[in-house]
């Protein structure tokens, strides 16, 4: 990684969040460290120089915030991939399995263009239900995925290789072993 400093000391655990049992990696203590978070955007934006990448689409809430400072940072467009009903325009959407239940991810119709080189970024990967289920938003909507990128990896839950598995590239800035 470019950055100078150690992103994963930059990380605050939050133990038996949300539940019992959980190692909640928190993003916050990264954000509010003006050099930690510019090198992390940095070091983002290096890895996916000369790819051709048209827009980055951001997995909600804290995919956001990477994903928009990292669409700004390569002077491309964003793409918010939201929760169910949360989109005001027209939308189409992708339902996946959680550990207990279903969710559902959107996106706005006109989001993307046929054949647009689009980057999804999230801020951490941990079973790769969410990141997947977004992936298939974006080749529904005729766009080409040129990968993914997340700050964290949580290599015991596997998202990663589930990913890496169907032929997709994935960069990622630390890893925490457990979970």
């Amino acid at each position: 990684m470019a950055s100078k400093l150690d992103v994963a000391s930059l990380i605050r655990t939050i133990p038996d969040f949300p539940k019992p049992g959980v190692q909640f990696r928190d993003i916050t203590t990264l954000l509010k460290d003006r050099d930690g978070f510019h090198d992390v955007i940095e070091a983002l934006a290096a890895a996916q120089s000369g790819r051709g990448i048209d827009k980055i689409a951001g997995i909600e809430s804290r995919g956001f915030i990477v994903g928009a400072a990292l669409a700004c940072r390569l002077r491309v467009g964003f793409v918010p991939i939201r929760k169910h009903g949360k989109l005001p325009a027209e939308n189409f959407g992708e339902d996946y399995a959680l550990e207990y239940g279903h969710d559902r991810l959107e996106m706005h119709r006109d989001a993307m263009d046929r054949g647009e080189r689009v980057l999804l970024v999230d801020d951490l990967i941990a079973t790769g239900g969410t990141a997947l289920a977004a992936t298939r938003l974006i080749d529904t909507a005729g766009a080409t995925l040129v990968g993914c990128a997340f700050v964290i990896d949580l290599p015991d839950l596997g998202g990663r290789r589930l990913l890496e598995s169907r032929g997709v590239s994935v960069q990622v800035l630390c890893e925490f072993l457990g979970h």
